[in-house]
């Protein structure tokens, strides 16, 4: 089993200096990873974000998680990453995904495609950036990109590159990510309608078992060096886990109580219980890389003393 680490989704900040200080406090907290999603919303664009937090820390990764492949073009994409790969000193982690919330694409004014065709596009942008960022001449000729002749510079620090995540929850995407990623990231979550009606059913232990075996198989010979992830959306410390996960059912109502507590997305109890949850969860499934939400920096922080590097 990998050892664990945990990293923390930070979404904006109302200042540098208030940036700065947020990356040094998940530094000094023991978290390994600072991570910035990307979406048309009042969040910071990701990689200035990313390589200022680097600045203002010494050794704290940092990362995408994950970058909406529709909004750049995979050259630009490997370009940007290599270049933030240097300014971070090799401190950078690639996250993509497909992208999912149709919202966004109209504001934008770019087609919403089905989540087959964004995967299908993802999967060409994939091969572009990995062989760009590993400092191949790129000529490409796919059904969604065309290049020709094209070299980046400057090459990353990392080598043969950055670690890439490729995050999500369809069976398209896992695939994906098993066969061609570094870390798969388990999101559990399926967004329906255009992101509308998120569907919550991966969040079963069972549902997450099928994951694991779907990766398991697609990765094949590849599959012990993957690290698995997963992005966990409730952090609550209680001294009744049961009450909680009740109250959680009113929002949550596709999920029984119990399968609220069992699932790897959400972390209800005492530090005791979530460092034994956490323990469970890898010995069963393998995940070691856990990602917070920056509202739980704090509670979860005596867990992240316990476990980090375990």
């Amino acid at each position: 089993m990998k050892p664990f680490r945990f990293g923390v989704n930070v979404w904006r900040a109302g200042s540098r200096a208030e940036w700065a200080d947020k990356a040094r406090r998940i530094e000094d907290l023991g978290y390994s990873t600072l991570t910035v999603p990307d979406h048309l919303a009042d969040f910071f664009a990701p990689i200035p974000a990313l390589v200022s937090a680097a600045a203002a820390t010494k050794n704290l990764r940092v990362g995408t998680h994950v970058l909406n492949n529709d909004l750049r073009h995979p050259v630009l994409v490997a370009r940007e990453a290599a270049t933030a790969d240097v300014l971070t000193d090799g401190r950078f982690q690639l996250g993509l995904g497909a992208g999912h919330m149709k919202s966004e694409y109209d504001q934008a004014g770019l087609a919403f495609d089905s989540g087959s065709t964004r995967v299908e596009r993802l999967t060409e942008a994939v091969t572009i950036v990995k062989g760009l960022l590993g400092g191949e001449p790129i000529t490409f000729a796919g059904r969604h990109y065309h290049v020709t002749g094209h070299t980046i510079h400057p090459l990353p620090v990392q080598q043969p590159r950055p670690p890439m995540l490729i995050g999500g929850n369809g069976p398209r995407l896992l695939t994906l990510a098993a066969r061609e990623g570094d870390i798969v990231g388990l999101s559990g979550i399926t967004f329906r309608q255009g992101g509308a009606e998120p569907d919550l059913s991966g969040w079963r232990a069972t549902a997450v078992d099928e994951r694991i075996q779907l990766v398991r198989k697609a990765a094949g010979d590849r599959y012990d060096r993957l690290e698995l992830n997963a992005l966990v959306q409730r952090v609550i410390v209680t001294d009744n886990r049961r009450k909680v996960a009740e109250e959680l059912t009113s929002r949550w109502s596709q999920l029984s109580p119990e399968e609220i507590l069992e699932s790897p997305y959400v972390l209800i109890g005492t530090v005791g219980q979530l460092i034994d949850d956490l323990k469970a969860r890898r010995a069963r499934w393998g995940i070691s890389y856990f990602v917070i939400f920056e509202p739980y920096i704090e509670v979860f922080a005596p867990v992240v003393a316990s476990l980090a590097g375990r």
